[in-house]
């Protein structure tokens, strides 16, 4: 399999920790969808990462698409959320939540970074989003007991949001504030310092 773009998406680092938390084998391509588009719409004509290219040439195309693809190829015991039940749709939340203020980070980062002139009420709007999305994920953490979200063992949940913050805060520095939300910059510290994390890693870098 070859994985296509940067690890300083959350989204492609956030599979690429699932597929070697399940010890599977995989190329990395680190192609940015700026400096790399016309290599990346080759296999995804969205020009969006992360794009994976299977051994038998199919091509995903979306974060959402890939964790099912890959979670296919591990026994179910070993998959990184339940296969179904309560848990499975808690953690699916927990997932949607994480990725759905991703994304408003990379709109409010191409709105302040791109436009001559921001957008003030959809700058406004996509912070305030972001806060409170933050918050509803700060009071769930603070619920959870265990050393990661459902329990002892680490969840494509925990990646995510992970992954997210680890990209926000790069990304927009002092928009997020740990101390104001202690329990997800525990939750953060706690798997930022596993050595899958440290591994795949790599710090934001603006586009030129």
């Amino acid at each position: 399999m070859i994985l296509i773009g940067q690890y300083d998406s959350s989204f492609v680092r956030r599979v690429a920790i699932a597929l070697r938390l399940y010890d599977l084998p995989f190329e990395h391509q680190p192609w940015s969808v700026f400096g790399d588009g016309d290599k990346i719409r080759a296999y995804n004509p969205l020009m969006r990462v992360p794009t994976l290219v299977l051994d038998d040439g199919e091509v995903l195309v979306d974060s959402p698409s890939i964790i099912d693809y890959i979670d296919g190829l591990v026994a179910p015991e070993r998959r990184l959320l339940p296969v179904e039940g309560a848990e499975r749709r808690h953690g699916l939340k927990v997932m949607a939540l994480a990725t759905g203020f991703a994304d408003k980070g990379v709109s409010l980062f191409y709105e302040e970074r791109i436009h001559k002139e921001p957008s003030v009420l959809w700058v406004e709007r996509c912070k305030v989003q972001i806060a409170a999305t933050l918050d509803v994920l700060e009071a769930d953490r603070k619920r959870a007991t265990g050393p990661y979200w459902f329990g002892a063992r680490i969840s494509h949940a925990d990646i995510a949001v992970a992954c997210a913050i680890r990209h926000m805060s790069e990304a927009h520095p002092g928009l997020i504030c740990p101390s104001q939300r202690p329990a997800l910059a525990a939750h953060c510290s706690t798997l930022e310092a596993l050595p899958v994390f440290q591994e795949i890693s790599q710090p934001f870098t603006a586009p030129a």
